[in-house]
């Protein structure tokens, strides 16, 4: 699909076939989201600018890499997407946090906000939104809306699974925003969950119903 990048490393499938197995624990599940967060940063990042700065190594002087421009902003959609985030900065610790509270309405499958909160200058910023469902896209259309209110011009978004549907409906409301999941499942069911997915995130990475 176009606008969607598709992390098909070996690691990332593993852990998310293990992560969808309804026998996996709270604990475990928490802790292979967190490690699946890292191999999906270092791909939502790749592309990142670099410039130079002179340092001093044991040995000589060189011009060495660092990345340029301001710190990124990871945008966590409440509650599940911290579990994303969580793995996320301790990849990229220097990185500024933008909270966007939202939850699905379960009889209109709309996204109600309830918090919101954000870095100032998210229009000079990389934001990196981050959800670990795309599955109606509701909360992840409102979340940007709310992004792009407060200026932010230079948008992706990070989700663990997407449903077809999901990538449609988001990609006709932000067609700038590249989608990065680690998995495009195959349908949304009557209640708007994914298929096969692997159930609610939030309510298994912290033991709810």
């Amino acid at each position: 699909m176009q606008g969607v990048t598709v992390v098909d490393h070996p690691l990332v499938q593993h852990k998310l076939t293990i992560m969808r197995d309804q026998k996996t624990s709270t604990a475990s599940f928490r802790r292979l989201l967190r490690e699946i967060s890292l191999l999906l940063c270092y791909e939502v990042t790749r592309d990142l600018e670099l410039t130079t700065r002179t340092i001093e190594t044991p040995l000589t002087t060189m011009e060495a890499p660092t990345l340029e421009g301001k710190k990124l902003v990871f945008a966590s959609v409440l509650r599940a997407g911290n579990g994303l985030l969580d793995g996320m900065l301790d990849l990229v610790p220097a990185a500024r946090v933008a909270h966007v509270g939202l939850y699905r309405d379960h009889e209109t499958l709309e996204a109600v906000e309830y918090f919101f909160k954000a870095p100032s200058d998210l229009e000079n910023r990389l934001v990196i939104v981050v959800d670990p469902m795309l599955a109606t896209a509701n909360s992840a259309v409102a979340a940007v809306d709310k992004l792009k209110a407060r200026k932010a011009t230079n948008l992706r978004f990070l989700c663990l699974l997407a449903a077809p549907e999901g990538i449609k409906h988001f990609r006709t409301a932000h067609p700038d925003v590249p989608v990065f999941t680690a998995s495009i499942d195959e349908r949304l069911n009557e209640k708007g969950y994914i298929v096969p997915g692997l159930g609610d995130a939030g309510d298994r990475m912290y033991g709810t119903k």
